[in-house]
C-alpha cells in the first residue's frame, strides 16, 4: 500500500478489468458480513451522529434490501438514514435522477439540514451527480467502490450493465465526460484494490481540497458492509464540512487501510494479480 500519490489526476486507458482471480475472491463477502456482526459493538462506540438524514444508494443491479445493514447501522448511531426508493438499479433509466434530486430536496426539507449521500458501486454515480445539482443541499458524498474514471470496460460488470439498462457504453459519451468530476462538496472515495468487479484506479478521486481517496481491503459486493469500509464511512459522515479534513487512519489499522490517489503507472500491475 506504499504506491500512494497525491498528485495523480487521470487514469490510464490501459486500464483493465480486475483479474479473473480477483473475480473468484468476490466469494469472501459473506465473510465480510459475519465480520461486521462481529464488530458491530466496536463501531457502535465511534461516537453517536448528529441526527442529519443519510441517503443511501445501491449498486448495478440491487435495490435497498442490500443497503439494510449500513442502513441498521446509521440509526443505532443516532443519523437517519433513508433508502433511495426506486427499486431496483438498472443504470440511468428515464427519470431516475430527476426523481433522486427531487427526493434529496424533500428530506433536506423536512430535516432542515443538508443530506449526506452514501453510494455503493453505480450508486455511488446517482450520488455524484445529484450533488452536483444540489450543492446547497448535500452535506458531503461518500463512494464505495464507484466506477466514476477511467474506460467503461474496466469492469466485470459492463455486460450486465447493457443488459439490465438497455443502453451501450459507447452511446453514452456526454454522461462518462462528466462522471469524474468531483461534486463541490466534500467528497470521498472509498475503494480496494482488490476489488474484483471495478477496476480500482476507476475509483480515484482528481486531487482537490474537498476531495479523497481510501483505500480498504475489501471485496466490491462487501464494500457496504465492510468494517473497516464503514469505519472510514462513519468517520467521514461526523465530520463537520465547514471544517472538513481528510481522513486520519488510526494507528492500529495502517496495514489494512491508506489513504490518498494511487498512482496511475501502477495500474497495470496491480490488475495483473
Amino acid at each position: 500500500m506504499s504506491l500512494f500519490n497525491r498528485s495523480a489526476r487521470t487514469v490510464p486507458a490501459e486500464v483493465k478489468a480486475p483479474s479473473p482471480l480477483l473475480l473468484m475472491m468476490e466469494a469472501r463477502a459473506p465473510w465480510e458480513l459475519a465480520a461486521l456482526w462481529l464488530s458491530a459493538p466496536w463501531l457502535r462506540q465511534l461516537g453517536r451522529g448528529d441526527g442529519h438524514p443519510v441517503l443511501v444508494f445501491p449498486g448495478l443491479g440491487a435495490n435497498d434490501v442490500s443497503t439494510l445493514p449500513l442502513r441498521n447501522l446509521l440509526r443505532q448511531l443516532g443519523y437517519a438514514p433513508q433508502p433511495w426508493n426506486f427499486g431496483f438499479n438498472f443504470g440511468p433509466r428515464q427519470g431516475v435522477l430527476r426523481g433522486c434530486v427531487e427526493h434529496v430536496r424533500e428530506l433536506h426539507e423536512r430535516h432542515g439540514r443538508p443530506v449526506s449521500l452514501i453510494g455503493w458501486s453505480l450508486g455511488g454515480v446517482y450520488a455524484r451527480e445529484v450533488a452536483k445539482l444540489l450543492p446547497a443541499e448535500v452535506r458531503c458524498v461518500v463512494t464505495l467502490g464507484t466506477p466514476f474514471a477511467g474506460p467503461p470496460r474496466a469492469n466485470n460488470a459492463w455486460r450486465f450493465y447493457e443488459l439490465v439498462s438497455r443502453q451501450k457504453l459507447d452511446d453514452e459519451h456526454e454522461l462518462r465526460a462528466q462522471l469524474h468530476v468531483a461534486p463541490t462538496v466534500p467528497t470521498t472515495s472509498i475503494y480496494s484494490r482488490s476489488d474484483g468487479i471495478v477496476s480500482w484506479p476507476c475509483s480515484l478521486n482528481e486531487a482537490a481540497p474537498h476531495t479523497e481517496n481510501i483505500e480498504v481491503v475489501a471485496s466490491h459486493t462487501g464494500l457496504g458492509v465492510n468494517p473497516l469500509a464503514l469505519y472510514a464511512m462513519l468517520d467521514r459522515l461526523a465530520q463537520d464540512p465547514r471544517r472538513w479534513r481528510r481522513f486520519d487512519r488510526p494507528a492500529a489499522l495502517r496495514w489494512l487501510m491508506d489513504h490518498g490517489p494511487a498512482r496511475p503507472e501502477t495500474a497495470q500491475a496491480s490488475n495483473a494479480a
